[in-house]
């Protein structure tokens, strides 16, 4: 089969593919700690890698179970995140903008399916002076599911008006793999969270940074059986 760049659809996570602010999602959840008086488990931050707060906060934490307080609770957290991007700043994973470019100058069309609240993106977006480099745009708003159900990045093709048959999924967690698999996507694993020999079995191709990857290797890799 033949197929040419402009029929692709590129589908990207966020945290730990476009940036890493994996010490920002800690520190806030260590802030929100310490308003609510709430204990923290050692490793919470490795298990909810991925995971929507509205899972995590339950089922990880045990802070609460009432949809209404896990919300706020939720939405408390993000807040804090943002505060902290804004105060620290934050900048795009190495050969992020690279490879947008590269995408863009071939016509291939790009979604974000991510996780992470929207109005996270748009804050980082625009301290980064991202704003605009994709052409859309799916989030923790627009789904009912979270990864690993394969919802976010099914809604992430359908934003571009690309088949998952024809789409490549970049991502560095356990869950949003999981997703794109369910999803009859083919996955690049971005070696960030996870070194690449633990991402191998699980991926179509492991790169450290995604300006690796060429527009022909996108090609190939979508239409490899």
């Amino acid at each position: 089969m033949t197929i040419t760049p402009d029929q692709l659809g590129m589908l990207f996570d966020w945290d730990g593919v476009i940036i890493d602010s994996s010490r920002q999602h800690e520190e806030s959840w260590e802030r929100l700690a310490a308003e609510e008086g709430k204990a923290l488990p050692d490793d919470h931050f490795v298990k909810g890698f991925g995971k929507k707060n509205e899972f995590i906060i339950p089922n990880l934490l045990g802070w609460a179970t009432g949809p209404a307080e896990v919300h706020r609770l939720s939405l408390r957290k993000e807040a804090l995140y943002r505060e902290i991007v804004v105060e620290k700043g934050l900048e795009a994973l190495p050969g992020v903008h690279t490879f947008l470019d590269r995408l863009r100058a071939a016509g291939i069309p790009t979604c974000v399916g991510s996780s992470t609240h929207r109005q996270n993106i748009d804050t980082i977006l625009e301290v980064m002076g991202f704003t605009g480099l994709f052409d859309d745009i799916v989030t923790a708003e627009d789904v009912s599911e979270g990864k690993p159900h394969p919802e976010v990045f099914l809604k992430a093709a359908g934003k571009i008006d690309r088949p998952p048959e024809r789409c490549v999924v970049f991502e560095d967690a356990f869950a949003g793999i999981d997703a794109a698999r369910a999803g009859g996507i083919k996955v690049v694993g971005v070696a960030t969270t996870h070194d690449a020999a633990t991402l191998a079995p699980r991926v179509d191709r492991v790169v450290h940074q995604l300006d690796e990857l060429s527009i022909e290797n996108l090609c190939a890799l979508v239409t490899a059986r």
